[in-house]
């Protein structure tokens, strides 16, 4: 007994790779013990819906499981008894959204009915499953009654809070019934008093040592406003011609950027000498001693760098009141570098990377417009999570 229990839990390499390799059977077997199960225990724990679906569902692959089977016709009348009473109890509370507790109850009874139906097995056993419709009906024109009913209550308090709540209230209402009343019609109300609405002005550049546009930056701003911030959300961002296209006189909030305090294209350039010496042993035809040749060179390394760098300051103004909410400044910078060397005396003394340095030229600096979009790359970066950071309390 003692030799079997040792190579049993033996743990050496080859019995780790047979584990590993069974891996997946295990987990396989797993899954074939759970959809095996009767809904026994289920029952005994009285979680009577879920009793059912088990024994349902092990009654499609095994007709005729006797322990299936009387958990099918113990637990149904359960599940339908326990379910009514939950109804009772929901409907005699003082909640205003009490007829959705009930049909809850009603879908999960109807759910049980639909699955019992579609299996032969079952239905043999529960001739007659009760089903929800009337009934059913009826408590969604009640829901979708209180949902709209507390739905103007909110609206009628006349902030951009209750607007909110107000327009949950109507959508779950048409949720129950579409098109309840002028549901519709409520919805576009709430959904205008409880959308933020922000007018984002040009990104103000006030050089003249410059001839630069910050139009791209503001497009990309825009472009990434219009991709994040869907119009079925509650924050709504304009231009200042959309603004006037849509008759917005009173925004809530307004954004402004202005880059200042930046510089574009500042080059500098060091130049770097060196002696270069390389030996490289040759071996004579006639002798097994080695002769070195020594090749020299002289390279002289230069780099060319343009550094372009600023600082947005990022602005959020509450329009009615003239508070500043946001004054951040976000920094960014640039640098493009362009290396090249020239030689004189032996190629074969220069390394390959330095070789490669000769291959390259010096070139015209890049534009200035070119410059400046790519400094202003990390700031974009920067702007749009500080625009998250502050507007996503409102969506």
């Amino acid at each position: 007994m003692e030799s079997k229990s040792k190579s049993y839990f033996c743990t050496d390499s080859s019995t780790i790779s047979i584990m590993k390799k069974n891996t997946s059977i295990f987990y396989v077997l797993i899954l074939i013990f759970s959809s095996c199960s009767t809904g026994k225990k289920a029952l005994e724990k009285g979680d009577y819906f879920s009793a059912i679906t088990k024994s349902v569902e092990r009654l499609k692959s095994d007709t005729d499981n006797k322990k299936a089977i009387k958990v099918l016709e113990d637990g149904y009348p359960l599940a339908l008894e326990w379910s009514q009473e939950e109804i009772d109890f929901a409907l005699s509370s003082n909640s205003a959204f009490k007829w959705e507790g009930a049909i809850n109850q009603m879908e999960q009874v109807n759910r049980i009915s639909d699955l019992i139906r579609s299996t032969p097995a079952a239905r043999k056993k529960i001739t007659n499953p009760k089903s929800y419709t009337s009934e059913l009906s009826m408590a969604y024109e009640k829901a979708a009654e209180a949902r709209y009913n507390e739905g103007l209550n909110e609206l009628e308090k006349n902030t951009r809070e209750s607007a909110r709540t107000a327009f949950d209230y109507f959508y779950r209402a048409n949720q129950f019934v579409p098109g309840y009343n002028d549901v519709a019609d409520k919805m576009s109300e709430a959904k205008e008093m409880a959308t933020l609405k922000v007018v984002v002005e040009a990104a103000v550049l006030n050089t003249q040592r410059y001839s630069l546009s910050s139009q791209f930056f503001y497009d990309q701003v825009f472009k990434y406003l219009n991709n994040n911030y869907s119009k079925n959300g509650f924050v709504q961002f304009f231009s200042p011609d959309q603004a006037k296209k849509f008759q917005i006189n009173q925004p809530d909030f307004i954004v402004q950027m202005e880059f200042y305090d930046f510089t574009v294209g500042n080059l500098s350039r060091s130049v770097k000498e060196e002696n270069l010496v390389k030996k490289v042993p040759v071996e004579r035809k006639d002798s097994t001693r080695t002769k070195d040749i020594i090749y020299t060179a002289k390279l002289k390394t230069y780099t060319d760098e343009v550094l372009s760098a600023g600082r947005l300051n990022f602005r959020v103004i509450d329009f009615h009141t003239n508070d500043l909410l946001r004054n951040n400044l976000i920094p960014g910078s640039f640098t493009w570098v362009n290396r090249y060397a020239i030689f004189a005396g032996d190629k074969e003394a220069l390394s390959q990377p330095q070789l490669q340095l000769t291959q390259n030229q010096a070139m015209p600096l890049p534009p200035e417009q070119d410059l400046f979009i790519e400094f202003t790359k990390p700031i974009y970066d920067q702007l749009v999570n500080q625009i998250d950071q502050f507007f996503r309390r409102y969506r």
